[in-house]
């Protein structure tokens, strides 16, 4: 029986670094031919050196971070913004509206550049190019293909990191090459998946703090992206229509992912406003 249950570890840490490895990928605008190329292997496996590393990393820093209250951050992350406050509505075509809040005392530098994006028109007519069940939904690029865009400053940006925000269901973040890279550009995506015991599970044998896996019992998402990529909002209303766009119907990317939705599904515009309740 033991043998048995280590093997089921052993798929279910394989499914999860896998996910990981297809999770959120943008182009650098400083350098598109290149990152064209880093764009067409990145979803590929990592080596088992490499495997080993991540996952060694991730159970450590997810030890040093026993003092924080997951359960109570969430409930802030996830709650209604106060009146008054900035909020942006994406009006998606033939789905519906997302509402969206921002953590600007966090992430300024992706906020900044989100909003003025979507006052700017930037957003506007711009497809939700890459799309995944139980993963996330994935806009932001002009080109439509996950290899173009770029920030309000014309270059990219580091990641802007906090304990207190975690990629929850909802959760609006910004796409990069690699954390670290200074790649955030104009492409995000909005973290879909609810909780699921599979990944209960991983996260135990990672060693992963419980009070974060009793707070993902509870609100979902995808947690081996926790710490890598920059939560800069939370979706308050409209996750019906994320998980509509999220189970549109999927063909093959290049790469060989089936995440491309078959019928477009396309950001009419982004309107920024201020919540009214």
């Amino acid at each position: 029986m033991e043998s048995t249950g280590g093997k089921i570890a052993l798929a279910l840490i394989a499914i999860v670094l896998i996910g990981v490895i297809v999770a959120v990928i943008i182009m650098n605008p400083e350098n598109k031919e290149d990152n064209k190329k880093e764009n067409k292997t990145s979803n590929t496996t990592t080596s088992s050196n490499e495997e080993s590393s991540e996952t060694s990393n991730t159970t450590k820093d997810n030890n040093e971070n026993k003092n924080i209250n997951y359960m109570e951050n969430a409930k802030k992350q996830v709650a209604n913004p106060k009146k008054g406050e900035t909020i942006a509505i994406i009006h998606v075509k033939d789905f519906g509206d997302i509402t969206v809040k921002f953590f600007d005392d966090v992430a300024p530098k992706a906020v900044k550049n989100f909003i003025t994006h979507a006052k700017n028109g930037y957003y506007d007519g711009v497809k939700f190019h890459r799309v995944m069940d139980q993963f996330m939904i994935q806009g932001g690029d002009p080109e439509g293909t996950g290899a173009g865009g770029e920030s309000i400053w014309g270059k990219g940006f580091e990641e802007e990191i906090s304990d207190s925000l975690v990629p929850y269901r909802g959760s609006l973040c910004m796409a990069s090459v690699g954390y670290g890279k200074s790649s955030l550009g104009s492409q995000f995506f909005i973290t879909q998946a609810k909780p699921d015991n599979s990944m209960i599970s991983t996260l135990q044998s990672y060693g992963y703090d419980n009070k974060l896996i009793e707070a993902y019992k509870t609100y979902g998402g995808y947690m081996p992206l926790n710490g890598q990529y920059t939560v800069f909002g939370q979706v308050i209303d409209g996750m019906d229509i994320v998980d509509k766009i999220a189970k549109t119907k999927v063909k093959e990317s290049d790469t060989g992912e089936k995440s491309v939705p078959v019928k477009d599904v396309i950001i009419k515009n982004i309107e920024v406003t201020t919540y009214k309740k």
